[in-house]
């Protein structure tokens, strides 16, 4: 499993020869319609990138008084030039959440996501 990183890609893939295929097959304006009906909102909409779960997760325990999330490694597999790591977060009061990744920040990322997501923690849109 890759993970979420690949997956991406494969739709970005997918995307990009439905358009390529409206293109050929009916010209620029057919392609441009279809772009504009299914991605013209996401694309019109102010576009601020997500705080990173570790943040929001961090940031969240603070606000109930509570400490700073700890974060452990469970497991390290897979060969040295392409490893996998399992990592669980910590917060008092709470129940451990697990994450996997290609690297500790990565599976950091996603404990910290995979707790926020069960403690009911909305994401939130960083400002600036």
């Amino acid at each position: 499993n890759a993970g979420g990183r690949r997956r991406i890609a494969i739709l970005a893939d997918i995307c990009e020869a439905l358009i390529g295929a409206v293109f050929i097959d009916g010209g620029y304006a057919s392609s441009a319609g279809l772009v504009e009906r299914f991605w013209q909102e996401r694309m019109l909409k102010p576009t601020q990138p997500l705080r990173d779960a570790k943040t929001m997760l961090q940031e969240w325990a603070q606000a109930r008084g509570m400490p700073a999330p700890l974060y452990r490694e469970l497991e390290r597999s897979g060969p040295d030039h392409d490893p996998e790591f399992r990592v669980a977060v910590e917060i008092a009061d709470c129940r451990p959440a697990e994450g996997v990744g290609r690297s500790k920040r990565a599976a950091e990322q996603a404990a910290a996501a995979a707790m926020l997501m069960r403690e009911g923690v909305e994401a939130e849109r960083a400002e600036g």
